[in-house]
């Protein structure tokens, strides 16, 4: 795959899922900017998606379609891959973005819990690549999956989060295998990046900052450029897993 140029080839077409905020909106605008038409996906963020898409819109009609469903809900997976290629007619990339993220202390984790966790983090990104896997491969597109630095490590309170992530972090390997040579999988590990706006985590925040080589949080867009870079010019990596946490799994 490779990125549009003024030439008049097909612009590549790219699917973000929980695009609508935060990092996915960030790697929409990122991808956007890089020449890519968009799919981009929400499930509740109606007017931050519809937002983002005008801002898009603005700068070059035609270039973005919206797709609202529940990844929990299996039948809308395939169903996103063929509305993509519907409006587009291809398929470049797919960027599992889409994420839960909330605590589940050990004594109080109910099934319905373990299964919200599991199906945005784990369940709905391998769906999503098998269903696009044909596409992908037509135009030696490639995959790229949000993880965690704590699919390897554990997070205290987070155990269904981290085991979710890591059996992602699994899938982007072990999906690698199976598509190659045609399409390429990797995964970004995102560390700090958008901190809680909660003054009692100040303390936390400063101490984690302290073992961190780079002394700062990350940005969203350092994310987009991690995730625009494995899509688009990282030719001869697949499989991987590239962490941008500043350096802050050195310290352990």
């Amino acid at each position: 795959m490779t990125q549009a140029g003024n030439d008049g080839a097909a612009r590549p077409v790219v699917l973000v899922t929980g695009a609508a905020r935060r990092i996915g909106a960030e790697i929409a605008r990122a991808l956007h900017a890089a020449g890519c038409d968009l799919a981009l996906h929400y499930r509740a963020s109606q007017a931050d998606a519809e937002a983002l898409r005008d801002a898009l819109e603005r700068e070059r009609p035609g270039s973005v379609l919206l797709l609202q469903a529940d990844l929990a809900e299996f039948d809308r997976l395939p169903e996103l891959v063929a509305r993509t290629v519907g409006r587009f007619g291809r398929l470049d990339g797919l960027v599992n973005n889409a994420s839960s993220f909330h605590p589940t202390p050990l004594g109080t984790v109910t099934p319905a819990q373990w299964d919200d966790l599991f199906a945005s983090n784990a369940r709905a990104p391998f769906f999503l690549t098998q269903a696009a896997a044909p596409h992908l491969r037509a135009t030696c597109g490639a995959v790229v999956n949000l993880v965690d630095i704590y699919a390897t490590r554990p997070l205290p309170q987070y155990a269904v989060y981290c085991m979710a992530k890591a059996a992602l972090l699994m899938a982007t390997k072990s999906l690698a295998l199976e598509l190659g040579p045609e399409v390429r999988v990797n995964a970004v590990a995102p560390g700090a990046i958008l901190w809680p706006e909660n003054p009692s985590d100040v303390e936390a925040r400063d101490a984690m900052l302290a073992r961190t080589p780079l002394g700062r949080i990350g940005t969203p867009a350092e994310i987009a450029e991690a995730v625009r870079w494995l899509l688009f010019d990282a030719r001869y990596c697949t499989g991987q897993v590239i962490a941008v946490d500043g350096g802050r799994l050195l310290a352990g």
